[in-house]
């Protein structure tokens, strides 16, 4: 296939992607905005309201950066894995496999699906953000550039998740006991610098403290991490789930029987 023939098989794809999720916008996009207020209300208002500020900014303006990822997050992975397993489910894949689409093609086009996703869900919180915190953007390049990065990462996780599940149940095992302790232990609610010294070395293991604390630097220009190092784990678990996934696509996993 030319460079034109793979525009157009991407931009299919993708479109797909998005219409897939968008179509069906009241169980996709409503949800977070519902879950993410009652954060705001319960969390922000109600216990945020007796606490002592953190770095200088109220409780309320310190969560609300985590809990505008932890929606690009949660909806960026479960948007490609709920997608590429229905496929394989529904023996749709097999089009695309007897197709002349390269595999490198199919794999950007289901990120991008999940990108998109990430995206929407993580704008639309971020407006309901704004009617409980007054926050202004420190830096739009970090903060877009940290969504982006982030979304495209659990994209792909999401991606390998959905080669390897072989029943809807598979689906669901990730998110529920890695992914969620993971995001709730992530610094979202909370600055490791209030944990005992033993406890922050242990959440430094966690990924999403680097993320969450990229995009809190992007927001509020405060951070429990170095942006440098944030940045490099970031994308060194996009190159190494990228280049694993493709692999897993080149040998067929799950895939071709």
């Amino acid at each position: 296939m030319n460079l034109q023939e793979n525009y157009q098989a991407f931009k299919t794809i993708v479109i797909k992607e998005f219409l897939r999720f968008i179509r069906i916008w009241i169980q996709t996009v409503l949800p977070p905005v519902v879950t993410t207020a009652l954060y705001f209300v319960i969390f922000g208002e109600l216990i945020g309201s007796q606490l002592a500020p953190i770095d200088g900014y109220s409780y309320m303006d310190y969560i609300v950066p985590g809990l505008i990822l932890m929606a690009v997050i949660t909806h960026s992975y479960a948007n490609v894995v709920s997608s590429f397993y229905m496929a394989k489910f529904q023996k749709s894949i097999e089009e695309l496999l007897v197709s002349p689409v390269p595999n490198h093609i199919i794999l950007l086009g289901y990120i991008s699906g999940g990108v998109s996703r990430g995206f929407i869900v993580g704008f639309i919180v971020a407006l309901v953000a704004r009617y409980f915190s007054d926050f202004h953007i420190h830096s739009y390049w970090i903060t877009f550039g940290i969504v982006f990065l982030t979304a495209i990462l659990f994209s792909l996780a999401g991606f390998i998740n959905a080669i390897y599940a072989n029943s809807f149940d598979d689906i669901s095992i990730i998110p529920t006991f890695v992914l969620t302790p993971l995001t709730y232990l992530g610094g979202i609610f909370y600055s490791i610098s209030m944990l005992p010294e033993f406890w922050q070395k242990v959440s430094l293991i966690n990924p999403i403290l680097y993320m969450v604390n990229s995009f809190r630097y992007g927001l509020l220009g405060i951070s429990d991490t170095n942006m440098t190092h944030a940045l490099l784990i970031i994308f060194s678990f996009i190159i190494v789930l990228y280049s694993f996934a493709m692999h897993l696509l080149n040998i067929g996993k799950g895939i071709k029987n």
